[in-house]
């Protein structure tokens, strides 16, 4: 049985993260049992975008240090690491570490931050499609990963947790890259995020769901108060938990349907089980879930080929810039996997014709100014 681990956490104050992250590993742990003393560990938060605590589009802080004291009780050695949104360089990180909170909140703490931007290509026999990558050099100097990530929406993905996080690990513009290459969301999701997580293999996951993120996720959405932590050492089984507490059917989700798919988990769930504090109350049915392809999939799926890549085109939601907001940063020009972004005087253009509906320059703009429009059509027919 997978063992995911639920517990109420109702604040970021320190002393209620302590209690509620104590309790968890009580559920399955002990911690010692899962990362062994004296190892070298890298600590995998989400920085997906350069924003502060408040606004919940990443890991909480005062949960990454919790985690920290835990590991650095065993005597491991802690690196906290990350290949953010924007290109993988020493400054970026720096900027990341900091306005994500994490200088502060660990600055007592005997960690290291990782600011080593090499790159190692490996190769991966068990893959699907990704048979090499280039990854953060640190991700093979250590001996266990511990992924923390974020319980939020996303528009491409539909829902980011355990294993969309490990995206993560790709160094800098090549997941931009990757992108490019796996256009369609069930190449990407499916199979692409599945074959790094299975590379990665994370010793343990743990969610922050305090503070949630719905709608237009994963970083231009609302917050939401959930109120609970997740863990699991297998990220598979605790993205079913997630999933579950927005009310989302999971198999909406790729990775879960391509974890299906390669026996990490069973299709009815039945090889998961639920520890701690009851599911049923942190479910929030009413959590704004966003529409992406894969809702209308389908309908293209049925026409001929030709006539289904058109209909994906025209029913696909796409990303609209909102010039009142644009200030002509850039950085959805250089995180565009199609290149197919220009700044102009007015801001941001994105042509449309040749947009492979990724959302990256929505999910990394950090004035919230792209805005994914859902095509009528589809709001007739769904």
């Amino acid at each position: 049985m997978k063992q995911v681990s639920i517990r109420q956490c109702e604040s970021y104050d320190y002393d209620v993260l302590r209690h509620s992250f104590e309790n968890l590993i009580k559920d399955i742990g002990p911690l010692d049992k899962i990362i062994e003393k004296g190892s070298k560990v890298l600590v995998k938060p989400n920085l997906v975008i350069k924003k502060s605590p408040e606004e919940g589009a990443t890991t909480h802080p005062m949960l990454v240090k919790v985690v920290c004291e835990e590991l650095l009780k065993l005597n491991c050695k802690v690196i906290i690491a990350e290949s953010p949104g924007g290109p993988y360089t020493k400054n970026n990180l720096k900027g990341f570490y900091n306005t994500c909170g994490l200088i502060d909140a660990l600055k007592d703490l005997d960690v290291e931050f990782n600011y080593d931007t090499s790159e190692s290509k490996v190769h991966n026999e068990e893959a699907t499609l990704l048979k090499s990558m280039n990854i953060i050099t640190p991700i093979t100097e250590v001996d266990h990963v511990v992924n923390l990530c974020k319980l939020k929406t996303h528009k491409m993905a539909k829902y980011t947790g355990g294993v969309k996080n490990l995206y993560g690990v790709i160094a800098g513009l090549e997941k931009a890259e990757i992108h490019y290459r796996f256009q369609k969301e069930e190449l990407f999701c499916e199979n692409v995020l599945l074959d790094i997580c299975q590379y990665v293999k994370p010793s343990l996951t743990i969610m922050d769901g305090v503070c949630a993120m719905e709608g237009e996720g994963p970083t231009a959405g609302d917050i939401r108060k959930v109120g609970v932590l997740l863990a699991s050492q297998s990220p598979y089984a605790l993205d079913i938990a997630g999933c579950q507490i927005i009310n989302l059917d999971p198999m909406k989700v790729g990775t879960v349907r391509g974890a299906i798919k390669r026996d990490l988990i069973k299709e009815d769930f039945s090889d998961i089980e639920f520890l701690g504090d009851d599911i049923e109350k942190f479910i929030v049915k009413d959590f704004k879930i966003p529409v992406t392809s894969s809702d209308f999939r389908l309908l293209s799926l049925k026409l001929p080929k030709v006539l289904g890549d058109i209909a994906d085109k025209i029913i696909t939601p796409k990303p609209i810039v909102d010039y009142k907001k644009c200030i002509k940063c850039g950085k959805c020009k250089v995180a565009c996997p199609a290149k197919v972004i220009q700044i102009t005087q007015k801001g941001a253009k994105i042509d449309l014709k040749k947009c492979i509906r990724c959302y990256c320059c929505h999910e990394l703009c950090p004035k919230k100014a792209i805005h994914i429009k859902q095509n009528i059509f589809f709001k007739l027919v769904k």
